[in-house]
């Protein structure tokens, strides 16, 4: 089991000793508040700068996607190493290093079109800014909460990644808008250089370990192996509708391939005396709950990467940044959410049930105003509160569940393991899959509607001296078909977040959830009522 740094004797006070004496003790918390954005700000490949990107290469969508879930890979497999390079390293060394990898990758991704080489760099990218969050994080951890209350911290932390998130893409519509779509990576070279400069100027080496720990022992090469199962489940999802899910022979080998290297995996984490993750955290109560309730929240949620950037590029057709700006009304409903958060955790001290709920309705919410406001005519203004509402439920779902993870992982070390499979839900896995299960719903309705519509077409009803079969489809099937397509998918959304939140408000009362416990599980249940239904089959045959 991993030390935790104990906090600072009483009458000593929050203390930075890795700072220079010379530097004021006011601004130290400050400058790695600083420096922590400027972490979170960076990226293997900007999505924000999506069309300026596909207009100078001859990358599709699909393609800066994996892009990106590659990075996202990259920080969820480096959780379970964060502590241990902490206790190896010293401060200095791990933001300095994290620093120069993330400026290395960035200027490689400026000049790179190779899809292998723009993976690796995009992965290795991902683990140096996590690792940087997580050095500038622990350090002012006990500055944000004197006694570790992570009913404090969790919300406040989300502030700074959901903050980071919507800012990067608008900072990289507006780089790729006035200039080109290479100085957001120039610009994320400058915040490197400015870290570097900081940590050597102000800062010394300090390890908070006196005795530096070993990296011997880490079952790194199962590690590598989750890493490539991580990519290639990504790739299935990503590029499953435009390859025909199955009907490609490519995917039918990767799933394969996958399922195979799964197994593989299992068994040596099962097997090995020190595995990179302990199956030990599956056992925990409400872990797999946590998950589950993760992974349904985060699919849910997918509708916000891939409806909303059908609606707004290809039926509105808004440019770039001001669908940025648009997206910025997010950040709103985020620290709405976050004050949410603080109150009903840390103030109140109440039950996380019905907080769930909330985090839920605010999906359904969300989902009924777009259902409802879905009209090229309308003014952007009217999509705002929904945007909010998504910020909100963001905000409420993340720093609740990872909260509740952590009220069920009693073990530090196990802690960390359970945040990498966390992740792995939340900001990784189920976001890929819904990319991939709304792309398929949508060209699933889209096709369905253009056959019915199609079918009800005859020469009889069109004056075709005044039918302009172009100007037709330009409008009707663009802004008439998609929108009824898109609407389609949304009332799912609809039906599964009103679903999940009725669910967490009846959990929230006492006599539903106590009873609800003492349900047994589903087989034990299936041979109770087929006991009971053969007495009455037998007597049913005899009267026969």
């Amino acid at each position: 089991m991993l030390p935790l740094p104990p906090p600072p004797p009483a009458g000593m006070g929050f203390m930075m000793p890795m700072f220079r004496p010379w530097v004021p003790k006011r601004i130290q918390p400050w400058i790695y508040v600083v420096t922590v954005f400027c972490v979170q700000f960076t990226s293997g490949m900007y999505l924000g700068a999506l069309d300026s990107i596909r207009g100078t290469t001859n990358f599709m969508i699909e393609d800066l996607l994996m892009l990106l879930y590659a990075g996202l890979a990259g920080m969820a497999i480096y959780f379970p190493m964060l502590f241990r390079m902490k206790f190896r390293f010293t401060n200095q060394q791990l933001l300095c290093g994290a620093a120069i990898t993330i400026a290395v990758c960035n200027l490689i991704t400026m000049h790179c079109q190779s899809m292998p080489v723009l993976l690796v760099v995009c992965f290795v990218a991902g683990m140096a800014k996590i690792q940087g969050t997580f050095e500038c994080m622990s350090n002012i951890q006990l500055w944000i909460t004197p006694r570790r209350d992570f009913a404090v911290f969790f919300p406040v932390l989300h502030i700074v990644l959901l903050t980071a998130i919507e800012g990067s893409g608008f900072l990289a519509a507006w780089f790729a808008h006035h200039f080109t779509w290479q100085m957001m990576h120039v610009f994320t070279v400058g915040t490197m250089s400015f870290i570097l400069l900081t940590q050597l100027c102000l800062c010394r080496p300090f390890c908070p370990m006196p005795g530096r720990l070993p990296l011997k022992g880490i079952d790194l090469f199962s590690g590598l192996l989750i890493s490539l199962l991580m990519l290639m489940v990504s790739y299935i999802m990503v590029y499953g509708d435009y390859r025909m899910w199955m009907e490609s022979r490519n995917l039918r080998l990767l799933l394969g391939v996958s399922l195979m290297l799964a197994a593989l995996i299992m068994h040596r984490l099962s097997h090995v005396s020190n595995p990179y993750v302990s199956l030990k955290i599956f056992s925990y109560r409400n872990v797999l709950p946590i998950l589950v309730v993760t992974a349904i929240g985060e699919l849910l949620l997918g509708c916000e990467h891939t409806l909303e950037e059908i609606w707004y590029e290809e039926v509105v057709g808004l440019e770039e940044l001001t669908k940025e700006k648009q997206f910025l009304w997010a950040l709103p409903g985020v620290y709405v959410g976050v004050i949410i958060d603080l109150l009903w955790l840390k103030v109140m001290k109440w039950k996380v049930w019905k907080l769930l709920g909330i985090g839920f309705g605010c999906i359904t919410a969300y989902a009924v105003i777009m259902y409802l406001m879905l009209d090229v005519n309308a003014p952007i203004e009217v999509w705002r509160p929904a945007i909010m509402l998504r910020g909100a439920a963001y905000a409420i779902l993340a720093a609740t569940l990872m909260w509740s993870l952590d009220e069920s992982i009693p073990d530090l070390e196990q802690f960390f393991m359970g945040l990498f499979v966390f992740n792995i839900f939340h900001m990784y896995l189920a976001g890929a899959a819904g990319y991939g299960v709304y792309t398929t719903f949508f060209s699933h309705f889209l096709n369905d509607d253009i056959s019915r519509y199609g079918s009800q077409l005859t020469l009889s009803h069109l004056d075709m001296s005044r039918f302009d079969m172009g100007e037709f489809m330009g409008t009707y099937y663009l802004h008439s078909m998609m929108s009824v397509a898109l609407k389609q998918v949304y009332g799912i959304v609809v039906w599964c977040s009103g679903l999940m939140t009725m669910l967490f408000l009846l959990l929230d009362i006492p006599a539903v959830r106590t009873n609800a416990r003492r349900l047994p599980y589903w087989p034990v249940f299936g041979i109770e009522m087929l006991s009971r239904l053969k007495p009455l089959y037998i007597k049913w045959r005899k009267k026969e």
